[in-house]
């Protein structure tokens, strides 16, 4: 580990985002409160709060910090639009504290937990998820200074082609 301990606590926060691109009817069922194991964004937003204070634990030689606040946040289309595409669900976490070290780890882990607590409750009606774009984009505080990002432009993919019957391998 670093050692932070001739450093000065100062206040810190950091802004952490990603993406979870699902299937139309995969968003509709979030949406809706369908999903058959119960209320994915609260699940979601739960797990990544719980994550972003065990960071330390999760991440070898990362420090362990006394968390003062999480924030996650979803936003995803309104679903009166572009019905039969995969969309993005976009997840944003903010973390802070008064301490002798940043926390863009407890952001990003917040988020990554986010990510994959809606793809764990997702999985049985929707095998084509995808999690991209996890990242740092804004921090305040510490040596470095404060830090803002550009722009993230996610890429264009197509939605998948669907199958009635399961393939057949050849032997």
């Amino acid at each position: 580990m670093v050692d932070v301990g001739g450093k000065i606590a100062t206040a810190r926060s950091a802004t952490a985002e990603g993406f979870i691109r699902v299937q139309w009817a995969t968003l509709e069922a979030i949406a809706n409160g369908e999903n058959p194991k119960g209320d994915v964004l609260a699940a979601a937003r739960l797990a990544g709060i719980m994550a972003a204070k065990r960071t330390g634990e999760l991440i070898p030689l990362c420090h362990p910090l006394p968390i003062e606040s999480v924030n996650v946040q979803f936003n995803f289309p309104q679903l009166d639009a572009k019905k039969g595409e995969v969309v993005d669900i976009h997840i944003r976490a903010t973390a802070t504290i008064t301490g002798k070290t940043g926390v863009e780890m407890e952001a990003l882990t917040a988020v990554s937990f986010a990510a994959l607590t809606i793809f764990d409750m997702c999985k049985a009606i929707d095998k084509t998820m995808l999690i991209h774009g996890i990242r740092v984009i804004a921090k305040t505080g510490g040596k470095s200074g404060d830090f803002v990002a550009g722009k993230f432009v996610a890429p264009k993919l197509k939605a998948p082609a669907t199958r009635s019957s399961p393939r057949r391998r050849k032997t």
